[in-house]
């Protein structure tokens, strides 16, 4: 052991760690001396924005948590749990792994999967799903494409060995995430109500066992690396970005969950950020007990390992596990049967300190309790501003953009453009049938539908923000973040459950930064309350820059939002394909003369200042409740939401998948680029069979949604106004090629 362990440490180091010095002192207050430089270790990493959430929390607490299928209260456990009928309930969660992504592409997404699984199968549930949100920047720069093809070929190859589905996700390119791209992993899994293993821990003398791999010096102080900017110099941070390992965590899987059908476990915590350190503080924390933790006896990887590289380090596949005492030997026996790691390396203890020694030497002595998420941790409120732009984004006015005389011309751009076009490119990479559950993959929907074995239902999920509405307008933009997850799901047949949220902001020592954080937490409270959405819980990810022009200029806001819905009948799952030519297409929702922040404007126009589209939470309630009738009723084969690209791209892709065209009539009250391109939102395209239409038009009367017939599904070709737009296979064609011409 080297002496630097145990020597005192100085408020530079404190600060090199990222501890200011109002917080070093509050250390010293704690322990009542000054920590040595293990202790401060230990503090620098679970009082790390990552950990502590110590500049979000407060704002956190004000978001709706309660809900008729909520099993567990936000942030108790390691993931949100749901009530899903028939007696199982659903575990998922969605986190980021940013900062390593831009890193090491591949690494930093692959470990990232890897992380997200473990926290559901650490509860007990078996993973069925994955999803994923993925940022990049400017497709045409050289960097953009190798952390593309880093970060895809990550998720693939690691969802791909690991044998749990990727069914859905988003992608999304634009020039502020040059630096820094964004990746969210969402993983759901189901379990049987009432078998939850919780992240706790109790009991004087009941021993604790580390499991999986063994420890190594890759992930040290990768918290903190996570709750700093990226820069020229991050490089030198690569040991703070983990290495996976797929097949040593689907052992652990089965190793887990063979363990949770027996009565040997008192709790079980997954060892994510900080490693070692941040398990048994957490699990100690929440009942007030504490551990004594024996560092030479956890397996490592190297030879020589000095205490804090052994507690604060991220190797992955661990786990953290406290057993009834007199149960050791169920526990080596089925993880010995697994070839896995299990060796006991402390004991609980009372009194809610953290002991940890090494060969009998005390190395470093902390209350458990100011360790853990809304214990002892700074709580800060930051200053925020309103940013000048926003007042400016305001002025845009239709009008200076003169109508477009070639609308054909624009349609065929936008359906080769990288946040509009296929991304199949990106998804051949992973396998979407493995465990045979997913039933999109054949009749796509717009949210992902999961089977759900031996019953009559299945789940809904989606991953839903454009960030681009965000930055416009945190507010509306997150209510459209939200109203677009429930919609996917609502008009795939589900019913919306709960959410959670995975919020990926600049530096939020940044007011105008902080202000985005501000307002899209309130715009994401006053969606949830609409839809009975609660939030199960999240992510907060701060400190996503990107350097443009030579100035740091955060990352589009980026609140993206994870949800779960219940399909109740799987017999009544909506798909979003044309079925048949002669079926009648009407738009139900209403048109606004409105291009704002449209793809459209941004990127064929060349405007980025604009305010979020149009949009009203009433308005997108009522939609959605006019919708779940239609489908209740059976009076529409095929629903599609109008999002990314406006009207034309919606009713391309419901004509891609068969090959189906259409022939539809603008409105003459709205100009043609905003019927056909504009991005106004509660929009929904349905066809209705002929024997169908005067059942569809009877109930549309009796709701609040407005509703117009736009046409009717015909042969191969696409016909707009009268106008002959070609063949739909040609618009194919550029649609699933685009993508891939870019990148290779």
């Amino acid at each position: 052991m080297s002496k630097a362990s145990t020597r005192i440490a100085t408020l530079e180091q404190a600060q090199e760690l990222g501890l200011l010095p109002e917080e070093f002192d509050k250390i010293k207050e704690i322990l009542g001396r000054t920590p040595n430089f293990t202790e401060m270790s230990i503090y620098s990493v679970m009082w790390s924005e990552h950990c502590s959430y110590k500049n979000s929390i407060k704002y956190l607490k004000t978001l709706p948590k309660e809900g008729d299928h909520m099993l567990v209260e936000a942030g108790e456990e390691n993931a949100g749990l749901v009530d899903i009928g028939n007696g199982l309930a659903c575990a998922f969660k969605i986190e980021s792994h940013n900062h390593p992504s831009a890193l090491e592409p591949y690494q930093g997404a692959a470990t990232g999967v890897g992380g997200i699984n473990r926290d559901i199968f650490t509860m007990g549930a078996r993973p069925i799903a994955q999803l994923n949100s993925l940022r990049f920047g400017n497709i045409e720069e050289a960097r953009t494409k190798w952390l593309v093809k880093g970060v895809s070929k990550g998720i693939g190859d690691y969802g791909n060995a690991f044998g749990i589905p990727i069914v859905g996700g988003e992608v999304f390119f634009d020039e502020s995430y040059n630096t820094n791209p964004l990746v969210n992993a969402f993983s759901a899994g189901i379990m049987k109500v009432g078998g939850t293993i919780s992240a706790t821990s109790y009991g004087e003398g009941n021993p604790v066992f580390i499991v999986g791999s063994a420890t190594g010096k890759d992930g040290i102080h990768g918290a903190a690396f996570a709750s700093k900017d990226i820069t020229e110099d991050s490089v030198n941070d690569l040991p703070a970005v983990q290495v996976g390992d797929p097949f040593q965590e689907k052992l652990l899987l089965e190793a887990t969950l063979e363990l949770a059908e027996t009565d040997a476990i008192v709790g079980m915590q997954d060892m994510g950020a900080a490693g070692i350190t941040c398990s048994t503080s957490e699990m100690s924390g929440k009942e007030g007990f504490g551990m004594d933790i024996w560092l030479e006896k956890v397996p490592t990887r190297q030879e020589n390992m000095q205490p804090y590289e052994i507690l604060l380090s991220e190797s992955q596949e661990r786990m953290l596990v406290v057993v009834h005492k007199g149960k050791e030997k169920v526990v080596q026996d089925i993880f010995d049967k697994w070839d896995l790691n299990c060796v006991q390396i402390g004991e609980v203890t009372k009194g809610g300190t953290l002991n940890y020694y090494e060969n009998g030497e005390l190395i470093a002595t902390t209350p458990a309790e100011p360790l853990i998420l809304g214990g002892g941790a700074p709580v800060y409120d930051r200053e925020y501003k309103e940013p000048a732009y926003f007042e400016e984004y305001k002025k845009f006015d239709i009008d200076s953009v003169p109508e477009p005389k070639d609308l054909k011309e624009i349609a065929m751009k936008l359906v080769s453009m990288p946040n509009i076009a296929s991304k199949r490119w990106i998804y051949e990479q992973y396998d979407s049938m493995v465990g045979t559950k997913n039933m999109s993959t054949i009749s796509p929907s717009d949210a992902a539908i999961v089977n759900v074995k031996g019953t009559n239902t299945a789940l809904a999920m989606t991953v839903d923000c454009n960030s681009r509405y965000v930055n416009a307008n945190p507010v509306k933009g997150t209510e459209i973040a939200v109203s677009e997850a429930a919609r996917n799901i609502v008009i795939s047949g589900g019913v919306p459950s709960a959410i959670t949220n995975c919020l990926n902001f600049g530096n939020p020592y940044n007011p105008e930064s902080y202000w985005q954080f501000v307002g899209a937490i309130e715009g994401m409270s006053n969606a949830c309350r609409k839809f009975k959405t609660p939030v199960t819980g999240g992510n907060v990810s701060f400190y996503n820059q990107t350097k443009i022009d030579g100035v740091e200029t955060p990352v589009f806001p980026t609140p993206t939002i994870g949800m779960i819905g219940i399909v109740p009948d799987k017999d009544k799952v909506m798909t979003l394909d044309f079925k048949q030519e002669g079926d009648s297409i009407f738009l139900l929702g209403k048109s606004v003369n409105d291009i704002n922040s449209s793809e459209y404007l941004a990127n064929i126009v060349g405007i980025k200042e604009s305010t979020s589209p149009y949009f009203e939470l009433e308005e997108e309630f009522e939609l959605q409740n006019s919708t779940k009738g239609l489908i209740e009723n059976g009076l529409i084969n095929a629903a599609h939401d109008c999002a990314d690209g406006g009207l034309f791209v919606t009713l391309a892709e419901m004509g891609f998948v068969n090959n189906i065209g259409f022939d539809v009539t603008t409105d003459s009250e709205i100009r043609k680029d905003a019927f056909l391109f504009g991005e106004t939102q509660s929009r929904i395209v349905v066809s209705v069979t002929e024997e169908n239409k005067e059942a569809f038009i009877e109930f549309m009367a009796e709701t609040e949604t407005p509703y117009s017939l736009l046409g009717e599904t015909t042969g191969k070709n696409v016909t707009v106004d009268g106008e002959d737009w070609g063949s739909l296979e040609g618009m194919k064609t550029t649609y699933n090629n685009s993508l891939g011409n870019h990148l290779n």
